[in-house]
This record gives C-alpha cells, structure tokens and sequence, in this order.
C-alpha cells in the first residue's frame, strides 16, 4: 500500500485523492504487484488460469472457508468459463477491496488497522458491514467450567434463521468435552475444598492417586456426569433470561444497543436466575464428586437421600455466596481480559490490529485466573456449604460462620485450598472448548 494510504493505527485514510477514491486499487502499482503474486501462489499448476478446486485449496491454505470458492468464481468469471485469467482475477480483487473501503470508512474515524481487515476478507465474498461483523461475532467462545456472566448476542435474523440453538449446542459440546478434560483436577480441587485442614500435606499426585485407590481410576471423573448435563439448560436459561433483560433495560429503543454497564447488569442478572433454577443440580455435582464408592447408586438415588435427610432447603445450601460470586468474578474477568486485549494492540497495533487466537487463549486464560483470585473463597465456602450434611456433632454453618471457622482454624490461606489444581486446569480446559467449539461449528454449519 502506498504512503499516501496508509493512517495511523486509529485511523483509516482513504486514497491521497478523489481518483484514487473513486477507482480503488487500480492505480497502485504495489497492489497490482500483490495481486499478481497471490495469483501466482493460486494457480497450481502454472497453466495460467485458476479454476474452481485450485481456488478452494489456496482458501484452505489461508484458514478460509472452502465454499466461498463457488460465489468468487461467479462473481468474477466474465466469460463463463469456469476459470479466472489474471484480469478476472485482479478485477474482482479491485471491486471487492473497493467495496469494503467505502463500507468501512464512511466517517473515517475506524479504529482498525485497513492492512489486516483487506488481507483478511479479500477473499471473503461479504457485502456489507452486518455481514462482517456477523462474521466476527461468533469466532470464540471459552468454558473452563465456571460460571460464565455474559451470554452471547444474537441478532433477530440470527434468531429466524435457528443459528442461536445451533451455537449453544456448539458451546455446549465444548463444554462438555472440556470439562470431561479436566474432571480428575476439579473432582481434586473439591476434596481439598471441602476436607480443609485434614487435607493439609496432601499435593496433587498424592491426592490423585488417593481417589484412585478408593475408588479406582473411574472414580476421578464422580461428578462429571451431571456436571455435563447442567451445561445445557444453564446455557439456554441463560440466554433467554439474558434476552428478557436487555428487553427490559433497552425499554422503548426499539432496536437500541446497551452500554457496556447495562450489558454486564443484565449478563450477570442472566447468570443469578439461571444459577437460582440449575442450583440443585450443583448441590448434587458437589455430593456426587464427594461420595464414596457404594454410597449413592445414581443422580436419582443421591437427590432421593438429601431430600429424605435434609428437606428441600439442603438443595440450596450455599446459594448465597455462589450468587455474591458472579459479580466480582464477572467483572475482573471482563475488565482484565479487555485491559490485556487493548494494551497488546495498542503497543502491537503497527504491525496487527487482529490480536489472534494465541493472544486472545492468554488474555482469556489471565483474567479467568484473575477473577478466581477474587472469588475464590466465596467459591470454597459455597461448596463447603453444599457438602454439609446433617449429622451429629456437626452444625450447618451460615457462610459468615463458615468464613469465620476457615479463619480461625485454617487461617487466610485456607480460603484458597484447592486453588492449586483449580489453575492447573484452567488452560487445558480453554484450549479443549476453543478446539470442539471450532469444530463443532464446521459440524452444525455456524461457519462463516
């Protein structure tokens, strides 16, 4: 791109004058040099023409789809051959670039850097700013098992067309996977949480290998079931919950967007009821996780027993700290993964304005550790709570008498017993729901 193109890494300037405006790239040389090149790279075998099938492996090769191989060649194939001389070739790339500048730098105030986004969608077919964003706004998506505050966004056309099932249950199967992944550390790190001091000496091999003799090797993974089958009805009340609360917060704006604080009042609002319908199913992952070999024969068998010992109020022990949990998670985790996101660009924004998937797996895996810092212990106390059982000599503590009795007898560090192996799964998990999440979008067609 020539000196007269290029802007700052905030800004976006068009061409050096209204006839460079107007007839896009055609007057840049080092373009037309590029186009040629990636010609070149495309026509596989050297015969001057690309067709269809030499276009879909160079789109493989760049991480493109596949398909958009079909819409390129009838856009621009002139003649109706089912081939691309170089004029078509370099036609369409001219007309394409064209169209994205006018739709990308209609006020000139952009904050992306114009090099990456034209590299990046040359070769895909978009036509309009919704299409790109619709592109963008579904690429990643994280679960390392914890409860996650703001659900994503679906556009009404999203809504019609039945993409919103086919995400959460992309999500879902991420999760699901991820969790199974890393079920042997969060069965550990709820030994820990729950035993305390008795625990004390105990490191994560030797705890391992314990669970293993009690129970053998299947044992690492009590609790995973339902721990897997909440996923499901979690993410859909959450999403529907999360809908009815923008609905309410927006009022009258029909079609208005919500600010940044009104998004993170009703992500974590979505949470709270969610978290309020599901509960029971997480008193039951906790006494499942805990149980000793023969002590329940099943989910049904473990609900039966709590609720013939306990009453129904067992089924919501800890509720309190789990809610008071969501917001300081939600919002270190938030605010320290933008934080980390925009100090990367802004020192990197010369040579990028795309952060990539290595950057955005570590910005998303420093403040998930960050916001378990600061709900840790509510977390501790939470499953603490949901593990008392009613038995002599051991009164059911309110969670300032559990937080009293941690301190007292285990002192600050044990308000984070467990943490250990808490960490130690956290980037496993990420890494195991990005590469399901991935693949199960290809399966079920949300690619874009």
């Amino acid at each position: 791109m020539g000196e007269d193109e290029k802007g700052t890494c905030g800004h976006i300037r068009p061409g050096g004058n209204e006839e460079n405006r107007d007839t896009g790239a055609a007057l840049d040389p080092d373009r037309e040099t590029k186009y040629a090149e990636l010609f070149k790279q495309l026509d596989l075998n050297k015969d001057g023409r690309v067709d269809i099938n030499e276009l879909r492996t160079g789109l493989a090769a760049r991480g493109l789809h596949r398909g958009e191989a079909e819409e390129i060649v009838l856009e621009s194939d002139i003649n109706h051959d089912g081939l691309l001389d170089f004029q078509e070739f370099s036609q369409y790339l001219r007309a394409h670039e064209k169209r994205l500048r006018l739709i990308m730098d209609r006020d000139g105030t952009m904050t992306i850097d114009w090099n990456e986004w034209r590299d990046h969608f040359l070769f895909n077919p978009f036509h309009n700013m919704e299409e790109i964003v619709h592109y963008w706004k579904h690429s990643h998506m994280f679960d390392i098992g914890e409860q996650l505050t703001v659900p994503d966004e679906f556009s009404e056309q999203e809504r019609r067309s039945g993409l919103v099932w086919r995400q959460l249950v992309a999500g879902a199967m991420a999760g699901a996977v991820s969790r199974t992944g890393t079920a042997p550390l969060d069965r550990l790190k709820v030994f820990l949480q729950v035993h305390g001091s008795t625990s004390r000496g105990i490191n994560l091999w030797s705890g391992l290998r314990g669970m293993v003799q009690e129970g053998g090797v299947v044992s690492l993974w009590r609790g995973n079931g339902i721990n897997v089958l909440k996923i499901a009805p979690e993410s859909a009340i959450k999403f529907m919950a999360y809908e009815q609360i923008k609905w309410l917060i927006r009022g009258s704006k029909e079609g208005g967007s919500l600010r940044v604080q009104e998004r993170f009042i009703a992500g974590s609002l979505a949470g709270a009821t969610a978290q309020t319908i599901i509960y029971p199913m997480e008193v039951l992952k906790t006494r499942l996780t805990l149980r000793q070999t023969g002590q329940y024969s099943g989910m049904a068998d473990c609900a039966r027993q709590i609720m013939k010992t306990e009453g129904v109020r067992a089924f919501y022990r800890g509720y309190l700290p789990n809610t008071l949990g969501i917001i300081p998670y939600a919002g270190i985790d938030l605010a320290v993964y933008e934080t980390l996101k925009n100090a990367w660009l802004q020192r990197y924004c010369v040579d990028s304005a795309d952060p990539g998937v290595l950057v955005l797996l570590g910005c998303g895996t420093i403040s998930s550790t960050c916001g378990q810092l600061a709900s840790y212990p509510l977390a501790l106390i939470r499953t603490r709570m949901q593990a008392q059982a009613l038995a002599e000599g051991k009164p059911k503590l309110t969670m300032l008498g559990q937080f009293k009795h941690i301190i007292s007898n285990e002192g600050v560090p044990g308000l984070y017993r467990g943490i250990t192996p808490n960490f130690l799964k956290v980037v496993p998990a990420v890494s195991i729901s990005y590469v399901v999440y991935e693949h199960m979008k290809k399966v079920l067609g949300v690619g874009y």
